[in-house]
C-alpha cells in the first residue's frame, strides 16, 4: 500500500492487516515502534477538524515523526496555486502528506505528483480513516462483522456512506442505507459498486430492523451548511429510541461526530451509547497510526 486514498482501492486483506496493526498499537500504546523517526509529515487541511487533526498530530509524534500543520491560509493553495505544483514542492521536502479537503481528485493528484505517501483524511467522496476506526470499534465490541447487519440512517450518498458501501463490498457484511430519495446513491454508483449485499431504502425502520450496528452522521456535511431546506427531507430519519426498538439485541450505535443532538440523533440515544461513540472517536488515533506505520514501512 503506497497511499490511502479510499476504501474503494483497498482489499479485504489490506483492511484486515490495518485493523490488526491498529489493535496491536492500541494494546501497546506507550511502547510504540518509531517508523517515522526523522520524518516530517505535512497535514494540509482546507476543512477544519477536531478529531482528525488531533489524532494525526498525536499519532505522528507517537510513531517518532514531526507533524507540520498547513491550513489553506498558510500555503499558496489558498491563493490559487495548482495542487500539482504544491505537490511537487512538498514532495521534495517532506516524507508524507495527510490531506483533508473537498475534491477527491485533489488527493489523487497530490499523490501522483508528489510521489510521497498520501493519506485521505476526508474528502467529499470518501472518509477512509473514519471507516477503519469504525470497523475497529465493531470488531472490539461485537467480535467482527460476519453475519452482522449494518444500517446507515441519513444522507445515503455522503463520504461516510460511500466508504461504508465499499467496506461492505470488500468484507461481505449486509449494509442497508435508509435515506430520502434525493440523497440516495445514484444508479451509476450502485452499478459500479456491484454489491448485492448493499441495499437502499426510504424506510429507516426497515433498515434498522434486526441490525447489529446502526450508524448515522450529520444531515448537512461540511460545506452544505447553507442548505437548510435539505434538513426538512430528513423528517423521520432521526436515530432515537423508537427507531431502535426493532434493532438486534446488544446493537451498537455509531456516530463519527460532531453530533447535533435532536437532529440526526436524540440526546437520549447518544448518551446511552456514548461509551461506544467515544471509543469510536479514540480509535481514529489507533487506526491512523496503523496507516502511517504501513506507509512508512511500505
Amino acid at each position: 500500500m503506497k497511499n490511502l486514498l479510499s476504501i474503494e482501492e483497498l482489499t479485504a486483506a489490506e483492511i484486515g492487516d490495518l485493523l490488526a496493526a491498529a489493535a496491536m498499537l492500541k494494546e501497546h500504546r506507550g511502547s510504540d515502534p518509531n517508523p517515522l523517526e526523522g520524518q516530517t509529515w505535512a497535514m494540509i487541511f482546507t476543512k477544519s477538524s477536531t478529531r482528525t487533526r488531533v489524532s494525526f498530530e498525536v499519532g505522528i509524534r507517537e510513531l517518532g515523526g514531526f507533524p507540520m500543520f498547513l491550513s489553506s491560509n498558510d500555503i499558496q493553495l489558498g491563493r490559487g496555486e495548482l495542487i500539482k505544483d504544491t505537490a511537487r514542492v512538498l514532495g521534495r521536502m517532506v516524507h508524507g502528506a495527510i490531506i483533508r479537503t473537498y475534491a477527491q481528485q485533489d488527493v489523487v493528484e497530490f499523490a501522483e505528483f508528489s510521489k510521497i505517501p498520501t493519506i485521505n483524511a476526508l474528502t467529499d467522496d470518501e472518509h477512509p480513516c473514519q471507516i477503519l476506526a469504525d470497523l475497529l470499534t465493531v470488531r472490539e465490541k461485537l467480535g467482527g462483522w460476519d453475519d452482522k447487519k449494518v444500517a446507515f440512517i441519513g444522507d445515503g450518498f455522503s463520504n461516510m456512506t460511500r466508504s461504508w458501501m465499499w467496506a461492505a463490498k470488500h468484507l461481505g457484511f449486509e449494509l442497508v442505507i435508509a435515506s430520502p430519495v434525493s440523497c440516495q446513491p445514484t444508479a451509476d454508483f450502485m452499478e459500479q459498486l456491484a454489491a448485492p449485499n448493499v441495499s437502499v431504502t426510504q424506510n429507516p425502520a426497515d433498515a434498522v430492523s434486526g441490525s447489529h450496528v446502526i450508524n448515522t452522521d450529520v444531515w448537512l456535511s461540511m460545506g452544505q451548511e447553507d442548505q437548510k431546506d435539505k434538513e426538512l427531507e430528513f423528517a423521520g430519519f432521526q436515530v432515537n429510541a423508537n427507531l431502535l426498538a426493532a434493532a438486534a439485541q446488544g446493537h451498537l450505535v455509531l456516530h463519527c461526530l460532531p453530533a447535533y443532538r435532536g437532529k440526526e440523533i436524540s440526546e437520549e440515544v447518544l448518551e446511552l451509547h456514548a461509551d461506544t461513540i467515544f471509543q469510536q472517536a479514540e480509535n481514529r488515533l489507533h487506526a491512523q497510526k496503523a496507516v502511517l506505520m504501513s506507509l512508512a514501512m511500505g
